[in-house]
């Protein structure tokens, strides 16, 4: 089927289009016509056994919900689209999208259907059934899984957090896996972008659109027959540097508005330099420039020179040490509150986790000079707390490398003083830890992050399940793996003549 520009076949391609409703005509004809008893729906409980029918469709009880209007549930078609049904004694009207069909089932029911596009999957699980959609998680210790492989993951994702009783944000994937469907529909060459440690890549490489993993996402986890605690990360939403920058981010926002956390990567707009600024008067001479306002300087000042105690640990940031901060965080700070308040207007009142993340760095920082120290933390967080940012994690550099374990010169006894004093200092100011790229990271390196934070951290993953998929395509496709891996060895060549580490390995 052509959408837009697009050309694609939506039941062998999901995570693309912000509907799993595409045809709806043909849609209301399969629904209509099947040999299906819709009243064993108003007798239905959410998890319940499963709706036995000779019907072609596929009826969810995980799905099953009792509004005011009737018994919902989602439904997948025989051609691979799905709808939502609602029986009840009058046409449905829960939801405020598009209806398909309605017709009587009973002298008493009717049978309404609308499309499954993420407005209304958005409607449902806030209005219907809100344990089964994500949402914010706050200070819940969790997994960030990613999906880049989108539907083939998330049977052992939900698995996983069944029976290991834990939360995750099961929908994760970054600025640089991700389209967003307007470029898709219209066509638009992907873009390039900058990856930490491994260079230059072509933006949207998974195939997915910001829209359609959300959409192919919740779906999955309404057709679980499980509880879920869930979340979707709209991972590394970058700010670049430049006068389209801030724009740009907005944009990717906008297509992920529906998703409930929300991470803004404000690696490439800090001003690394700052912090290297020798003399203290020319530190506070930075102060003067980026705050002009004497009233205003003075409360900052006021505000970050005050001590602070984490146990035996003390910290005092002197007048020169926060004109070194304000140096490197100014900016980004300011852009961070503008988008904050955009995302705030967009989800109208519905909550959200928002985590700032500076764990990533351009390409002219080396990975172990933008460490992040204690004393930047406690200014992050004052800072957060005296503009009253909805900021609720905080990702700092730790010196993850992509592709390595932790090699950074002060070792693992280092680097777990180090955690364990920024844990205690973001816990002081109600944030949590993130941590990035946590897969690349050894049995040894995992276990450090958990005893310095008594495992209350947020721990990002993503590379281990797609090497986890590829083993499993080679044993049981090999013909596709095949393709796979000689693309991405073609790719690994050509990045590596460019000098990616990564590439070169």
């Amino acid at each position: 089927m052509k959408f837009g520009k697009l050309e694609l076949n939506p039941a062998v391609s999901p995570g693309v289009l912000d509907t799993e409703t595409w045809d709806a005509a043909r849609a209301w004809e399969q629904l209509s016509r099947a040999d299906f008893d819709w009243t064993v729906l108003t007798r239905t409980v959410a998890g319940g056994p499963a709706l036995s029918t000779s019907s072609p469709l596929r009826v969810w009880p995980g799905s099953v919900a009792h509004g005011p209007d009737g018994a919902w549930c989602l439904t997948s078609l025989p051609d691979g689209q799905s709808v939502f049904c609602c029986v009840g004694q009058q046409p449905a009207t829960s939801l405020p999208g598009r209806t398909i069909g309605e017709k009587p089932v009973t002298a008493n029911l009717k049978l309404t259907a609308f499309v499954t596009d993420a407005s209304n999957i958005d409607s449902f699980c806030r209005e219907l059934l809100p344990e089964k959609g994500p949402r914010m998680l706050g200070a819940t210790p969790r997994l960030g899984i990613g999906t880049r492989m989108t539907t083939q993951v998330w049977p052992g994702i939900f698995d996983a957090m069944t029976r290991r009783e834990m939360a995750a944000n099961s929908i994760q994937n970054s600025i640089r896996e991700l389209s967003l469907l307007d470029d898709l529909l219209e066509a638009r060459p992907a873009e390039t972008n900058y990856s930490t440690g491994i260079g230059q890549i072509q933006m949207g490489w998974t195939g997915s659109s910001y829209e359609g993993l959300w959409v192919a996402g919740v779906l999955a986890a309404l057709k679980s027959p499980n509880p879920l605690r869930y979340g979707a990360d709209a991972d590394h939403i970058q700010v670049k540097r430049g006068p389209t920058g801030l724009e740009r981010a907005k944009r990717v926002i906008f297509a992920a508005r529906y998703y409930s956390f929300f991470t803004l990567d404000m690696a490439d707009v800090l001003d690394y330099a700052a912090l290297n600024e020798p003399s203290p008067g020319a530190a506070e001479d930075v102060l003067v420039q980026k705050v002009p306002d004497a009233i205003e300087r003075r409360g900052i000042l006021e505000c970050h020179t005050q001590p602070f105690c984490v146990g035996s640990e003390r910290y005092r940031l002197d007048a020169a040490a926060v004109g070194r901060f304000v140096g490197k965080y100014w900016d980004a700070l300011g852009t961070a509150g503008e988008l904050a308040s955009y995302i705030a207007a967009l989800k109208n009142g519905v909550g959200f986790d928002l985590e700032l993340t500076i764990d990533e760095h351009p390409p002219e920082v080396a990975a172990f000079d933008c460490l992040t120290s204690s004393e930047e933390v406690l200014f992050l967080a004052r800072e957060i707390q005296r503009r009253r940012l909805p900021i609720t994690h905080i990702a700092p550099n730790f010196g993850q490398e992509k592709g390595h374990d932790y090699r950074a010169p002060d070792g693992l006894a280092g680097l777990e003083r180090r955690v364990r004093a920024e844990f205690q200092i973001a816990s002081g100011f109600g944030l949590m830890l993130d941590v990035h790229s946590g897969d690349d990271l050894t049995s040894a390196t995992r276990q450090v992050f958990g005893r310095a934070t008594g495992g209350h951290l947020h721990f990002k993953v993503s590379p281990m399940l797609q090497l986890i998929y590829a083993r499993l395509l080679r044993d049981f496709h090999p013909a596709l793996f095949e393709r796979w891996w000689q693309d991405a060895v073609a790719y690994a060549r050509r990045e590596a003549a460019q000098g990616s580490p990564v590439a070169k390995d």
